[in-house]
């Protein structure tokens, strides 16, 4: 197993859910503002911290973070931690379900083409072998 390639593919995996990050806040931070007036932009990180609304974008932020956290830790790392994180990319973004993320991103997919182009971004990454599957 190359330690480097793998890092470099969970590099790729995160800058590409960031950028669908990106594309879902924006998104709801359009939603927001059409309902409750625009957010300066100093204020925006605690509206987005704070705001229910923005609640289900928590699941992606966090699974960013444990991919960032895991390159950067620099400890060895196992094929199993790779797939994992894969996995977890996989069943969030496309496994499908019932959670608040996935419903709400399904509807982000249906009305926004920038969500549906970084969804695509995405899933150019994500093992095919993935959607053979079932959850883990």
């Amino acid at each position: 197993m190359d330690v480097d390639h793998d890092r470099e593919r969970l590099r790729d995996l995160s800058a590409r859910l960031m950028k669908l990050h990106r594309a879902l806040l924006d998104r709801e931070r359009r939603r927001y503002e059409d309902r409750r007036g625009s957010i300066p932009s100093g204020e925006l990180l605690q509206v987005v911290i704070t705001d229910p609304q923005f609640a289900w974008l928590r699941s992606l932020s966090v699974m960013v973070a444990e991919i960032d956290a895991t390159v950067d830790a620099g400890d060895p790392m196992t094929e199993e931690t790779v797939a994992r994180m894969f996995q977890g990319a996989y069943r969030l973004l496309k496994a499908g379900g019932d959670s608040e993320f996935q419903l709400k991103y399904l509807d982000a997919l249906q009305d926004s083409p920038d969500v549906v182009m970084a969804h695509a971004e995405v899933s150019r990454v994500l093992p095919a072998s993935l959607s053979s599957k079932g959850p883990s």
